[in-house]
């Protein structure tokens, strides 16, 4: 286990990122409710997801009833069949992009023929190969609920897409009593294999997510940034 849960402000957890970059594991955020739980992404595999289960469970925390995607990407969705009776929401764009994902192959082999094909996937498809040891464990989820702008869920989290050149389905969520934002990915350049000499962090976007003046920020692959 990479470490336990952190607490960040209110009912905001944080299982945090890892820090080795080839390992692409991004952070995993609960939202503690007595109702049930709101996590933000899935993880990197189902293995990261038992240990972000064990984390929760140590810490005492409601389980989860809801699995919030911030985007499609694979270290935001693959643990998502570990995690059971959660419904799963995400961006209506979503569903295309996953449903594509989960037609292709996936084994260790296919993982090496694409590389050898476009060596610029090797970063993100070395690091799938780490994450997952056996793909006959992996199923992706795809989301049992959508939306196209905003939804608020019963446990007052509030969802808001935000699109972006990283992923076009990248949605924001926000706890208001807590004041914690959590965004993914969304400011990031497009994924590695995707992106010119010319692309770079969204800082309009970024900006204006500064602008909301809310208590801490989190970012997928980041420490947690307090104030604006």
């Amino acid at each position: 286990m990479r470490e336990k849960l952190q607490h960040v402000a209110g009912r905001v957890w944080l299982y945090p990122h890892d820090p080795d970059p080839e390992a692409i594991g991004a952070c995993v955020g609960v939202i503690a409710d007595d109702r049930g739980s709101v996590l933000i992404d899935a993880g990197n595999s189902p293995a990261h997801a038992r240990e972000v289960q064990q984390a929760i469970a140590a810490e005492g925390l409601p389980a989860p009833r809801w699995l919030v995607y911030t985007h499609h990407h694979w270290d935001h969705t693959w643990g998502a069949a570990a995690w059971p009776d959660v419904e799963v929401v995400a961006h209506s764009s979503a569903v295309d992009l996953l449903t594509a994902e989960a037609e292709r192959p996936w084994s260790h082999q296919y993982l090496r023929d694409q590389v050898a094909l476009d060596p610029k996937l090797g970063p993100s498809f070395r690091a799938r190969a780490l994450a997952v040891p056996d793909f006959g464990e992996l199923a992706i989820v795809l989301p049992h609920r959508t939306f196209d702008d905003a939804l608020t869920l019963p446990t007052g989290v509030e969802l808001r897409h935000v699109g972006g050149s990283h992923a076009p389905d990248s949605i924001v969520a926000l706890d208001p009593g807590s004041s914690v934002l959590l965004v993914g990915d969304c400011y990031y350049p497009p994924p590695f294999h995707l992106r010119t000499d010319d692309d770079g962090p969204d800082l309009a976007m970024a900006r204006r997510l500064l602008a909301e003046k809310h208590a801490v920020s989190v970012d997928a692959h980041s420490a947690p940034r307090s104030g604006s």
